[in-house]
């Protein structure tokens, strides 16, 4: 049993590093306790191949704790050079029956969540991508200090050519 346990193994292992080969880039920020609507979390990217198209993806897990059935972001691509581009995303993060949307057994939930498509690094450098929660309450003007529920935010990279 021990020798044909191994060949099994070689295949479950190769099986899911090979699952993987569109991302370029997947990193993820622990959110303690609560997001404060001024907390910016920056990721600093590696230099990028010029000439693929690029999509990207908010990934954003949460619990039971997160009590709210969208989610609002605001996002910013800080180019080498100096130029901003700023969007202000709304996630929908649960059904109207309030179960969760994403993937996840438990508590946590993990949402992949489409950021941008075809994305094309042109400019010579590294680019820095970051997200600051922008949630607030029904009829209020007033954004929500901190946000609750939250325990990780992240951002992945995905090759469109492969």
């Amino acid at each position: 049993m021990h020798k044909s346990f191994l060949p099994v193994f070689i295949i479950i292992i190769g099986g899911l590093f090979s699952c993987d080969s569109n991302r370029v880039y997947d990193e993820y920020e622990s959110i303690p306790n609560t997001w404060n609507k001024d907390s910016i979390v920056t990721f600093n990217l590696p230099v990028m191949d010029s000439v693929p198209a690029y999509n990207l993806f908010i990934n954003v897990r949460n619990t039971n704790d997160f009590a709210y059935s969208n989610l609002f972001l605001i996002a910013q691509i800080h180019f080498p050079q100096g130029k901003v581009i700023t969007d202000t995303l709304e996630y929908r993060m649960a059904e109207p029956s309030g179960q969760w949307l994403g993937t996840g057994f438990g508590d946590v939930k993990e949402n992949k969540l489409w950021y941008k498509e075809q994305v094309r690094f042109n400019e010579p450098g590294r680019y820095k991508v970051s997200l600051q929660q922008a949630m607030r309450k029904s009829g209020s003007e007033q954004g929500i200090e901190n946000l609750e529920g939250l325990t990780q935010v992240g951002l992945r990279i995905e090759n469109t050519q492969n």
